[in-house]
């Protein structure tokens, strides 16, 4: 690189060299400068936070793993004394009972109903998710039109030769899914009717959806399901029978639509004037300019608050354990009555099982949130 001179001032002939950043500012080390060390507090937190997981996951690695029975038959193989050393977790009852966890007290020959609806349901919904796949018309369709009717007739039967199951012989992961998948598909769509009716000009629809999210925010969800299973076949004729479980489903539903409506509401009071009067300008309708126009903005703005309710209720699904319906919570405290594995780990082992399976599922909504709002850039870029 040389400089060219021309009247005393010094004309550069070449461009400069591009040179690396810093390594204090990129990679890991720049990560944890701006992230946890950027300020006395942040450093102190971080030193903190730290010093905690020092304590805690050191015994929870070793109960977990190293010091976990992995093999066994009965309690006898997950003893201290019989083993002659520390005993963490004992693996193999949540093996010996995962059927119990998975199914509930479905019949083992019908076990396969179970499982074509979970690989059904899961062939559908990866498609949705995956942005780059086409047909997401058809798709949500056949996920949330179809594939809740056949798996209605699956897992119940009664049709087609299939053997009739009682609701009150489901449970486990089953119970959990089902009810979870009936409260989010629901609540979403009937809490944006909420939300709309809450903002509408009509007096009438205003004060019945006020009055509606109002009630059901109100109430602990304990109570609508007490209500819901116990006080509800009181006030109706003695020839109506309703299933235990689909009561507990509309109690779980109309209760996550509440919160649901006032997470869109909050979406639709963010969205500029302009865009409703530009829409209006336009010569659109009401439902044309909130199909299109305003939903749109407001559900995108909300992704956090919407996923946010979706994680709240799948872990509010253990709450059906108290209505005497055996979720995947009720069915590993079922098996803890079990002699055969009465173990001092025994209790340990099943709820640090539960709370994997719970994280895997709440922090697998969590990251998808986050893909999605990336994907439709949500936030304000400056």
């Amino acid at each position: 690189m040389t400089d060219q001179t021309a009247n005393g001032i010094f004309i550069r002939d070449a461009m400069v060299e591009r040179l690396d950043p810093p390594g204090s500012t990129v990679g890991f080390i720049g990560w944890a400068r701006k992230s946890l060390f950027s300020s006395i507090p942040n450093t102190l937190l971080t030193l903190f936070s730290l010093y905690i997981m020092w304590l805690v996951l050191p015994p929870l690695i070793r109960f977990l793993f190293i010091d976990a029975v992995w093999n066994g038959a009965s309690r006898a193989d997950c003893l201290e004394e019989n083993l002659h050393r520390p005993v963490g977790a004992c693996w193999p009852f949540i093996k010996a009972k995962f059927g119990q966890l998975v199914y509930g007290f479905y019949p083992g020959d019908q076990r396969w109903r179970v499982d074509i609806t979970f690989i059904l349901g899961a062939a559908l919904l990866v498609p949705l998710m995956v942005p780059s796949l086409p047909g997401k018309r058809e798709n949500a369709i056949a996920f949330f039109v179809i594939f809740p009717v056949v798996a209605f007739f699956l897992l119940v039967g009664g049709v087609l030769g299939l053997e009739h199951v009682e609701t009150r012989q489901w449970g486990g992961l089953l119970v959990t899914l089902v009810v979870a998948v009936t409260g989010i598909v629901v609540s979403l769509p009937l809490g944006i009717v909420l939300a709309l009716g809450r903002r509408s000009q009509l007096p009438v629809i205003r004060l019945v959806s006020i009055v509606f999210i109002e009630f059901w925010r109100g109430v602990p969800l304990i109570t609508v399901l007490f209500f819901a299973t116990y006080m509800l076949p009181l006030f109706l004729p003695n020839s109506w029978t309703i299933d235990g479980l689909l009561r507990a489903l509309v109690g779980v539903a109309l209760f996550a639509s509440a919160y649901m409506a006032e997470v869109i509401r909050g979406g639709l009071q963010a969205i500029p004037k302009g865009q409703f009067e530009g829409a209006m300008a336009l010569g659109l309708g009401y439902w044309k300019m909130m199909g299109l126009i305003v939903l749109p903005q407001a559900l995108k703005l909300v992704i956090p608050g919407i996923v946010n309710t979706f994680i709240g209720l799948f872990k509010d699904t253990t709450l059906v354990m108290i209505v005497s319906i055996f979720d995947f919570l009720g069915q590993i405290r079922a098996a803890f009555a079990d002699p055969t594995w009465s173990t001092p780990v025994t209790l340990f082992t099943g709820f640090a099982f539960a709370g994997v399976v719970y994280f895997f599922f709440c922090f697998g909504m969590s990251r998808y949130s986050l893909f999605v709002e990336k994907r439709l850039n949500t936030a304000y870029r400056r």
